[in-house]
């Protein structure tokens, strides 16, 4: 059996490296082993932080209906309780548009507490 050199497909998965390190600074950009190392990293924090946003955007949703709350003299977790105990089922990500957008319905909740 012949052999076979890898040149051509090793020179496209080079390619499509290269490819991916664009933008990147010196070396990370141009010597494929350094760039390879460069995109894989960075291909595993974006796949980490796609799980990781879920939670910042929880985080920050719970900050704003927490100054929003605040304003009208009550903490997060007794709005979230009044909330509960009248059964509105308004998700965190609504409540803190509303906080945001609309100051005068979200007053219209805490004062129903």
């Amino acid at each position: 059996m012949t052999r076979i050199k890898p040149g051509v497909t090793a020179h496209h998965r080079h390619k499509k490296t290269l490819a991916l390190a664009k933008g990147y600074s010196q070396g990370r950009r141009k010597l494929i082993r350094i760039a390879n190392e460069t995109v894989m990293k960075a291909l595993a924090y974006a796949y980490r932080d796609r799980r990781a946003r879920k939670g910042d955007m929880r985080r920050l949703w719970i900050q704003r209906i927490n100054a929003a709350a605040r304003i009208h003299g009550m903490s997060y977790s007794v709005f979230m309780a009044s909330l509960k105990e009248r059964g509105v089922t308004l998700n965190r990500k609504v409540l803190a548009d509303m906080a945001v957008r609309d100051p005068d319905g979200f007053a219209a909740l805490a004062r129903a507490q």
